[in-house]
């Protein structure tokens, strides 16, 4: 029991992983003894975070444009020259956009299903090769797929967010499905709010930021040891037995908007 939740020795890689989710959850691998490679476009920002993340543990940087199907082979092909397997892929890339309903452009559309949906499913068809590798069937490969309890809910400006999340929930039982013969589990984490760029709005605000904490049953936003927790759980024996579910990471968010409804 007493190495339940360990995942020391396994490779991991992070997409978003430069900042924000992505950022704490590689984080909690590194200094869980995980190898992880972390990617995303912007080149010094990325390379900033590798060093950081390396204090405590290996982390390699591979700058890689994941909105697009030649970013996410640019990122297969550096991580397949230095790796037979790996054990772990979170796919967290995203990006989202507001607008009033009247003027959201059809690039906003592009934008975020690129990055949000059509980039997982390239970068995870990339990696699959690897991932089968090092599956078993005590100890499965892992995908974990980041979310956003906007896939469950309604409201706000940002109008093509949610459904690519919702896609993203609907593709992790798809995959979950499919890869299980593979002896590759695929779990999506749904957060809350989170302080991070996309966030920053509101986590920036200390009034805003203190009115929607009172709006949460749990009372405050979520932390870099609740992101790295939930994903080390999935990712050790622990949560081997587990696939295709969307976990609402949210303090208890949802479950105050259904009593609401």
């Amino acid at each position: 029991m007493k190495d339940l939740f360990k995942i020391e020795g396994k490779t991991a890689i992070v997409t978003g992983g430069s900042r924000g989710i992505g950022f704490m959850i590689a984080k909690g691998f590194v200094e869980a003894g995980v190898k992880v490679y972390i990617s995303s476009r912007k080149v010094a920002a990325l390379e900033e975070a590798a060093k950081e993340l390396s204090k405590t543990g290996e982390c390699i940087a591979i700058p890689a444009d994941l909105s697009k199907e030649a970013g996410a082979k640019v990122l297969g092909d550096a991580v397949k020259a230095r790796e037979e397997k790996v054990h772990i892929l979170v796919n967290n890339a995203g990006a989202t956009w507001g607008a009033p309903f009247e003027e959201f452009p059809n690039e906003a559309w592009d934008r975020v299903i690129n990055i949000n949906v059509k980039g997982p499913f390239f970068v995870t068809r990339e990696i699959m090769p690897l991932l089968k590798k090092a599956g078993k069937p005590e100890d499965p490969a892992r995908i974990i797929n980041i979310g956003s309890v906007a896939g469950f809910g309604t409201g706000g400006v940002a109008f093509a967010y949610g459904p690519s999340k919702a896609a993203v929930h609907q593709m992790t039982q798809n995959w979950a499905a499919q890869f299980a013969k593979d002896w590759v589990t695929v779990n999506c984490i749904a957060p809350g709010a989170f302080p991070s760029k996309m966030m920053a709005f509101i986590t920036d605000n200390e009034e805003v930021r203190k009115s929607m904490e009172e709006r949460i049953p749990l009372k405050r936003i979520g932390s870099p040891e609740d992101a790295a927790g939930l994903s080390i759980f999935l990712c050790s024996r622990a949560g081997a037995y587990l696939t295709g579910v969307v976990i609402p990471l949210d303090g208890g968010s949802l479950i105050r908007a259904s009593v609401e409804a």
